[in-house]
């Protein structure tokens, strides 16, 4: 877990990282030992020609432990921090034997996809984005999974603006990355961050005591998915995110996940109600050199008639089915929502962005 560093990034702190931290593209500054490659949401990811010289890493690595107060040697191997747009991890070079390792993770406290990027992007069809909205408005429960750097936690905070500001969300985290607070200041948010004695389990639990219309899961890693599951089977609501790559494996991926199930048939029952909605993002390449991010599949989960049912709407990013399951419909009914790929929140937003 990161500690929270005490000074913002400068130019002399971070000396050839700190012209590609500062670019609004860049997603990620990483240094393998000896080349420093860059992660560009346009360009993707290359080497940067920069001099990276042992001096600057010493003393770089010496203001980071420094600042959080952390030894870091031999005996102990990782260092992590974070600020509010950036978060650091750097590796020992006697466990990478191909030298100091350091990552840099950005993630600004903004939404940085818009209605209309997102369509002219063709990250999906307005229909499905109209259909996505309006699950948010009849408080359903999203899980967007992905392989990483594919943008899941940029659609999680794209979706998370359409929550009424009135609805209590709380977000679990470890490094802040979601920046509910800063996205929507005037809502009513409490943002909780794991650390030595506050685990991601004790997180959850204490969550239901606060009063929550929503539960954010920042990535779902381990057994705390449990305890998630259990309040979003309370009626909490909430976004969570989970390394996939297809979505009928999820319920298998977050059994896996669980350090011991002693009952596994009514834990995965319980995954089919609990989570409404699976997302799968995608990234690749283009022949142009540019990444392109998009909803590959999309499905409903549901428990009928004591059997667990996938209702797949998007494969192989193509509309194959309109047909949602008979939970899902009544979900929509309470939120008076009839028309469910239209959503007039959706084209107003569009019409500002304009």
């Amino acid at each position: 877990m990161s500690d929270t560093l005490k000074f913002e990034p400068s130019e002399r702190q971070f000396g050839p990282f700190y012209k590609y931290m500062q670019k609004e593209e860049v997603t990620d500054v990483d240094y393998n030992g000896k080349k420093l490659w860059i992660t560009d949401l346009i360009r993707g990811r290359y080497c940067a020609e920069e001099n990276i010289s042992e001096s600057f890493l010493t003393q770089f690595i010496h203001d980071i432990a420094n600042c959080i107060n952390k030894p870091f040697n031999r005996a102990n191997k990782v260092l992590e921090a974070d600020t509010k747009e950036f978060r650091i991890s750097i590796v020992h070079d006697s466990v990478a034997i191909s030298g100091t390792s350091i990552c840099i993770r950005k993630s600004p406290p903004k939404v940085r996809n818009t209605v209309s990027s997102l369509l002219k992007n063709q990250f999906c069809s307005e229909e499905i984005l109209n259909l996505l909205v309006n699950c948010v408005h009849a408080k359903m429960n999203f899980v967007f999974g992905g392989e990483p750097n594919t943008g899941k936690t940029e659609a999680t905070k794209f979706f998370m603006q359409f929550i009424p500001d009135s609805e209590r969300v709380i977000t679990v985290e470890d490094s802040l990355e979601l920046h509910y607070g800063e996205i929507k200041p005037d809502s009513d948010h409490i943002e909780l961050r794991i650390e030595k004695g506050f685990s991601y389990t004790d997180a959850i639990k204490t969550c239901l005591r606060q009063n929550p219309k929503w539960l954010m899961l920042s990535e779902a890693r381990s057994a705390e998915v449990v305890s998630l599951l259990e309040q979003w089977s309370t009626g909490v609501n909430g976004f969570s995110t989970i390394h996939l790559d297809d979505l009928k494996k999820l319920p298998d991926r977050i059994l896996n996940m669980m350090d011991y199930v002693a009952d596994a048939d009514r834990m995965e029952n319980r995954i089919y109600e609990s989570v409404d909605i699976g997302i799968l993002i995608r990234c690749i390449k283009r022949e142009d050199g540019r990444l392109y991010r998009f909803i590959d599949q999309l499905c409903f989960y549901s428990r009928e008639q004591e059997q667990n049912k996938i209702y797949m709407i998007v494969t192989e990013q193509k509309l194959v089915s309109k047909k949602l399951p008979d939970e899902i419909l009544k979900k929509f009914e309470r939120a008076h929502i009839t028309d469910l790929f239209s959503c007039q929140v959706v084209r107003e937003k569009m019409r500002r962005e304009l």
